[in-house]
């Protein structure tokens, strides 16, 4: 349940990024959702793929490639989607950004209270949960 409510949510960011930035667009919830579909499979199959692909160059920058990648991939999903529009690479970039941004919080909103405490033990330093 916790999945599917994500997704939706994940679909209603996108469809919140053309009011904040220009060149994107979205014409109908259907393509969001199925835009949001596509974001989180290539996300999660592709993506590892590419980063470590690009290993060499994203150490170099410091991590910022994969800022690229990310733009690279919303793009190419744009592309796939009929009803999604991505005016350039610099469009892409900064929806992508804020879409990862958007999305972050909506999984934040959606965890378990449990998973988003931190319990200190005392004698121990590290973060994982203890129960």
């Amino acid at each position: 349940m916790r999945v599917a409510l994500q997704w939706v949510l994940n679909a209603v960011a996108l469809m919140l990024l053309p009011e904040l930035i220009s060149g994107f667009r979205v014409d109908s919830y259907v393509a969001a959702l199925v835009t949001a579909l596509l974001l989180g499979l290539i996300n999660a199959l592709i993506r590892p793929f590419l980063i470590l692909v690009t290993l060499p160059i994203t150490l170099l920058s410091l991590g910022l490639f994969t800022l690229v990648i990310n733009a690279l991939l919303f793009w190419a999903v744009a592309a796939l989607v009929a009803g999604v529009h991505v005016a350039g690479f610099w469009t892409a970039f900064w929806s992508a950004l804020l879409y990862s941004l958007l999305t972050w919080l909506v999984g934040i909103a959606l965890a378990d209270p449990a998973d988003r405490r931190i319990r200190v033990v005392v004698g121990r330093s590290d973060w994982r949960r203890h129960d």
